[in-house]
């Protein structure tokens, strides 16, 4: 897909850009966990600092959290890391909108950057209102969506906002769709790798590319739930939740065996006499009382095989309880061949929450081409649904 990008835009010096990003990032209390989507969002920034705007930065974060300690953390990268490029100041101010939001911009030098308050905190954000997003318009002079991660969401700030400003794709929204397009144009062999517990929200994904796909590899509580439609005992295992009998028509029962589920998974389970055990078990060994927490190390070597003959790789949702080291190794494992095969034999992407937290474990991240800052906005694009905040930044 072809967006209209900030990059051909001619005249941009002095001209005040609100940048929608996702700066929705995983936090302990009022401390940054993990910067990646800060980072990502500095290919645009330093573009347009390059062009000599003035950057009015919105985005979300879990409803009852500030944006501010990510205000600060941005502020922090640019002065300590980046000062050779960036000469201005980062200012947070805790609304976005209002008198105190309109003096502050009014007060800005070409280089300035401000970081707007949580616009997830008013309910209008969710409800995509029209005012609201008119409201947020006259902040700037044209609109840019770096947000790929909520561009499947109909919120205002991604999409009615579109109606009022003129408006364009940030760079990092442009890298994201094109990765995102060879993997619609898929070199073979193919190889999709399925972890996680969210299956409802996979479905059309395996839908989509189960076509296309040479094999689609389970892990996690999807595959716990394509097991037990098989008639595998998973005992206590968690389980996503998902029509049964679509699994069966549409997949499980494919001839073709392109949906591999594991062959061995590590469990959990408790004696009474000797409390908690943990073990490697066949799946046919599986008994009521077991709990699947990872995939086991004959799996591991099946998927490794597969992953190191593909061209085309996409990873989404972890293979086990990876936050365990006890039950990380599956998880690892694949995330380490992953990323050896990616930047050369095949085209790798990434995209996930918690698999890209995974990846970092494994520290080869930089090692994949692709790290998708957008779990479910990932899976929407590549299932071809509708994209709401792409609609009139598109050719």
């Amino acid at each position: 897909m072809r967006i209209k990008s900030i990059s051909k835009v001619k005249d941009l010096n002095g001209k005040k850009i609100l940048l929608r990003v996702d700066f929705n990032i995983p936090m302990d209390g009022n401390k940054v966990k993990n910067d990646y989507k800060i980072r990502a969002s500095l290919l645009t920034i330093f573009f347009l600092l390059r062009k000599k705007c003035r950057i009015v930065i919105i985005s979300h974060i879990t409803a009852s959290s500030t944006l501010k300690p990510v205000a600060l953390r941005l502020q922090k990268i640019l002065n300590e890391e980046y000062s050779h490029i960036f000469k201005g100041k980062v200012t947070f101010i805790d609304n976005c909108l209002g008198f105190k939001v309109e003096e502050e911009i009014s007060k800005m030098n070409n280089g300035d950057i401000i970081v707007l308050e949580n616009v997830r905190k008013h309910k209008e954000e969710v409800d995509n209102s029209k005012r609201f997003a008119k409201r947020l318009s006259r902040l700037a002079d044209i609109y840019v969506n770096n947000a790929f991660a909520v561009s499947h969401r109909a919120h205002a700030s991604v999409n009615a906002i579109n109606q009022y400003i003129e408006s364009h794709g940030g760079l990092q929204l442009e890298r994201e769709l094109a990765s995102l397009d060879r993997v619609l144009n898929a070199k073979k062999p193919f190889v999709v790798i399925i972890g996680g517990i969210k299956l409802e929200t996979k479905m059309p994904l395996l839908l989509k590319l189960y076509k296309e796909a040479d094999h689609i590899l389970l892990g996690g509580g999807v595959a716990n739930t394509f097991l037990k439609f098989l008639g595998n005992e998973t005992g206590i295992s968690q389980m996503a939740l998902t029509d049964a009998k679509l699994i069966k028509k549409k997949l499980a029962n494919s001839k073709q065996k392109k949906i591999l589920t594991p062959i061995d998974v590590v469990i959990r389970t408790y004696d009474k006499h000797k409390g908690e055990i943990i073990t490697v078990k066949p799946i046919k060994d599986i008994s009521a009382y077991d709990k699947i927490l990872d995939i086991g190390p004959e799996t591991i070597k099946l998927y490794s095989n597969i992953i190191k003959k593909a061209q085309t790789i996409v990873w989404n949702g972890p293979m086990g309880k990876f936050e365990e080291d006890t039950f990380k190794h599956g998880t690892i494992a694949l995330g380490r061949i992953i990323a050896a095969r990616s930047k050369g034999p095949a085209f790798g992407v990434v995209g996930g929450g918690e698999t890209i937290e995974a990846l970092h474990k494994t520290k080869m991240s930089e090692h994949v081409d692709w790290i998708s800052t957008g779990g479910g906005a990932m899976l929407s694009y590549l299932s071809g649904k509708d994209m709401p905040g792409l609609k009139n930044i598109t050719k």
